[in-house]
C-alpha cells in the first residue's frame, strides 16, 4: 500500500506523449513560387519555361499556375489526387493534347483556363470530373469540333463560356441549350454560318451573347429574346439586361432580320452586306421599310417524264426568291415526300424516284416556299412497260429521229425531250421563242406597258439535261433577244422578268413577263472519222519519208559530179605527174634511169617537130661529177 502513493507522485513525471505528425510537404518545384505558410496553398510557375506539368507538386495546393510556359500535353498523372484545386491555369502553352480523364480528381475545380494553346478538337472524356466548374475559357485555340458530350459534367454549373477565336464550323447546340445556368457565352471569330431557331431559348441566365465575326447571313429571332422587353428599350434609357452583338458578320438585309432591327442596344455595329441595293450600308440607318422579301418563282421544272417500270426517274425544281425558298414535293396521291427507301430528296430541289412502280404515275406538285409566300410547279410522270431491246453500235449517218437519244443526253432526260416536243405544255402567250435551231433560239415578248419604270428585262434559262441556270440581262428597250450556244436536241424553259423600281418602297423588284417551253433541233450525227492519234501518226510518217528521200537524192548528185570530173572537185584543173629524173644540159650528167613516163598530150595549136641534141658521156668510175 505504501508503492502506490509513489507511482501515483511519479506518473506526472512521465514524458507525454508525442501528438502524431502530419505528412511532410512536397518540395516546391524548381523556378516555382509556394505559398505553403498559410491556407489556401498555392504553386505559382508563370513564365518559368517548364516543359511539362512538374511531378513534385503538393498535391494540396488550392490554386496552380502553369500560364506561359512551353507544355505540350497534360497526362492523366500529372493533376492526380489534388482533389482541393480550385483554381488552374494553363494558358498560353503548347498543349495540343489533353488525356482522358486528366482532370478526373479536380471534383472542386472552379476555373479552369486553356486558352492561347494549340487544342484542335475536344472529345467526351477530356473534361470528365469538372462537376463543379462555373468558368472555362477555350479561346485562341485551334478548335475545330466540340464533341456533343463535352460538357455534360459540368452543364449544371457552368456560368463562363468563352469559344472565340477557334475554327469551329459547326456548334452541339442541343448540348449548349442545356447550360441554364451560363451568364456568358462567347463565340465570336469563328467560322459559324448559322444558328438553329430556338437554340438559345432554354438559357434563362444569359446575360451576353457575342457571336461577332463570324460568318452568318441572317440571325433567327429567339423566344428569349422576346420574354426581355429592354430589348426593345429607346436609346438613353439603362443598360439592357441581354448583351447581343453580332457584328462584323455578312447579314443578309431582308424581313428576316427586322426583328432585329427593331432593337436599341449598346453594340449597334452591325452593317448591311446584301442585297446589292443595301450592301455596306449601316444596319441601323436602314428603315424597317426597306427590310423586304421577295416570293419564289419556279424557274426550272422537269417537263412530263416516261420512264419504264422499275427504272429511276428523276424530277427537277428550281426556285429563285429571296430568302432562297425551300422546296418540297407532294405525290398524286397528295402525301408530301420525303427520303425514304425508294425516294430520296435533295436540297437543290431534286427527287429522285429510286425505283419506279405503275403507282408512281400521275401528276407530282413542286411547292417553293419562304418568308415572302410560295409558288407551286406541275410534273407530270408517266411510268410504262419496259422497252424492248435495242440494237447497239450503229454506224449510220443519219440524223437521230424524235426521242432517240444522242451521245450527250441521258435516256431519261432524252425521253422527256421527245414527248415534250409532242405534248409539251403550252408556251405563255407574252413570251415566244420562234426561229429556232440547233444551237440558237429568238426570244420575244410584248412591250410592258402596266409596269412604269422598267429598267431591264432578265432572261432565264435552263436545259432539262443539267442543272445550272442561266442568266441574261436585256436592255429595257429591247423586245427580242437571240440566245446562241444552245445544245442541239435539248428541251429548254425559259422566263423573262421585268426589273423594275417599285414607286411603292423606291426598292428594285422584278416581275415575271412570262415563260416559254422550247426544243432545239436535233445536229446530224457525224460519221465515223480516223482517231486523231492514227493521224497524227501517219503525218509523222510520211514527213519522214520525204526527209529521207530529199537526203538520198542529194547525196546521190554528189557522187555523179564527183565521179564526172575524175575524181577531182570541180573547178580545179588536174595536176601534172611529177618528173623523176631529167638529163642535165649543162654538163651531161647523166642521172638513174626511170622509167619513162607516158608523153602528155600536147595541144593541137602548139603541136611541132622539135629536136634537142644532148650529148652524154658515159658513166664510169673514173668520172667524177664536175661542179657548177
Amino acid at each position: 500500500m505504501a508503492i502506490l502513493p509513489l507511482l501515483l507522485c511519479l506518473l506526472p513525471l512521465a514524458p507525454a506523449s508525442s501528438p502524431p505528425q502530419s505528412a511532410t510537404p512536397s518540395p516546391c518545384p524548381r523556378r516555382c513560387r509556394c505559398q505553403t505558410q498559410s491556407l489556401p496553398l498555392s504553386v505559382l510557375c508563370p513564365g518559368a519555361g517548364l516543359l511539362f506539368v512538374p511531378p513534385s507538386l503538393d498535391r494540396r495546393a488550392a490554386e496552380l499556375r502553369l500560364a506561359d510556359n512551353f507544355i505540350a500535353s497534360v497526362r492523366r498523372r500529372d493533376l492526380a489526387n489534388m482533389t482541393g484545386l480550385l483554381h488552374l491555369s494553363l494558358s498560353r502553352n503548347t498543349i495540343r493534347h489533353v488525356a482522358a480523364g486528366a482532370f478526373a480528381d479536380l471534383r472542386a475545380l472552379r476555373a479552369l483556363h486553356l486558352d492561347g494553346n494549340r487544342l484542335t478538337s475536344l472529345g467526351e472524356g477530356q473534361l470528365r470530373g469538372l462537376v463543379n466548374l462555373r468558368h472555362l475559357i477555350l479561346s485562341n485555340n485551334q478548335l475545330a469540333a466540340l464533341a456533343a458530350g463535352a460538357l455534360d459534367d459540368c452543364a449544371e454549373t457552368l456560368e463562363d463560356l468563352d469559344l472565340s477565336y477557334n475554327n469551329l464550323e459547326q456548334l452541339p447546340w442541343e448540348a449548349l441549350g442545356r447550360l441554364g445556368n451560363v451568364n456568358t457565352l462567347g463565340l465570336d471569330h469563328n467560322l459559324l454560318a448559322s444558328v438553329p431557331a430556338g437554340a438559345f431559348s432554354r438559357l434563362h441566365k444569359l446575360a451576353r451573347l457575342d457571336m461577332t465575326s463570324n460568318r452568318l447571313t441572317t440571325i433567327p429571332p429567339d423566344p428569349l429574346f422576346s420574354r426581355l422587353p429592354l430589348l426593345a428599350r429607346p436609346r438613353g434609357s439603362p443598360a439592357s439586361a441581354l448583351v447581343l452583338a453580332f457584328g462584323g458578320n455578312p447579314l443578309h438585309c431582308n424581313c428576316e432580320l427586322v426583328w432585329l432591327r427593331r432593337l436599341a442596344r449598346e453594340d449597334d455595329l452591325e452593317a448591311c452586306a446584301s442585297p446589292p441595293a443595301l450592301g455596306g450600308r449601316y444596319f441601323w440607318a436602314v428603315g424597317e421599310e426597306e427590310f423586304v422579301c421577295e416570293p419564289p418563282v419556279v424557274t426550272h421544272r422537269s417537263p412530263p417524264l416516261a420512264v419504264p417500270v422499275g427504272r429511276p426517274a428523276a424530277l427537277r425544281c428550281r426556285a429563285v426568291g429571296d430568302p432562297e425558298p425551300r422546296v418540297r414535293w407532294v405525290s398524286p396521291q397528295g402525301r408530301l415526300l420525303g427520303n425514304s427507301s425508294r425516294a430520296r430528296a435533295f436540297p437543290n430541289g431534286t427527287l429522285e424516284l429510286l425505283v419506279t412502280e405503275p403507282g408512281d404515275g400521275g401528276i407530282f406538285t413542286c411547292i417553293a416556299a419562304n418568308a415572302a409566300g410560295e409558288a407551286t410547279a406541275a410534273v407530270e410522270l408517266t411510268v410504262g412497260p419496259p422497252p424492248p431491246p435495242q440494237l447497239a453500235n450503229s454506224t449510220s449517218c443519219d440524223p437521230p429521229r424524235d426521242g432517240d437519244p444522242d451521245a450527250l443526253t441521258p435516256p431519261s432526260a432524252a425521253s422527256a425531250s421527245a414527248k415534250a416536243v409532242d405534248t409539251g405544255p403550252p408556251t405563255d402567250r407574252g413570251v415566244q421563242v420562234t426561229e429556232h435551231g440547233a444551237t440558237a433560239a429568238l426570244v420575244q415578248w410584248p412591250d410592258q406597258q402596266p409596269i412604269p419604270g422598267i429598267r431591264m428585262y432578265q432572261i432565264q434559262y435552263n436545259s432539262s439535261a443539267d442543272d445550272i441556270l442561266v442568266y441574261r440581262m436585256i436592255p429595257a428597250d429591247s423586245r427580242s433577244f437571240l440566245l446562241t450556244d444552245l445544245a442541239s436536241g435539248r428541251a429548254y424553259d425559259l422566263c423573262v422578268l421585268a426589273v423594275y423600281e417599285d414607286s411603292a418602297t423606291g426598292l428594285t423588284a422584278t416581275r415575271p413577263v412570262g415563260c416559254a417551253h422550247f426544243s432545239t433541233e436535233p445536229a446530224l450525227r457525224p460519221c465515223g472519222a480516223p482517231h486523231a492519234p492514227f493521224l497524227g501518226g501517219t503525218m509523222i510518217i510520211a514527213l519522214g519519208g520525204v526527209i529521207v528521200a530529199s537526203v538520198l537524192v542529194f547525196i546521190f548528185v554528189l557522187l555523179m559530179r564527183y565521179k564526172v570530173h575524175g575524181g577531182q572537185p570541180p573547178g580545179k584543173a588536174k595536176t601534172p605527174a611529177p618528173v623523176s629524173s631529167v638529163c642535165s644540159q649543162t654538163n651531161g650528167a647523166l642521172g638513174p634511169t626511170p622509167t619513162p613516163a607516158p608523153p602528155a598530150p600536147e595541144p593541137a595549136a602548139l603541136r611541132a617537130h622539135t629536136v634537142v641534141q644532148l650529148d652524154c658521156e658515159p658513166w664510169g668510175p673514173g668520172h667524177e661529177p664536175v661542179g657548177p
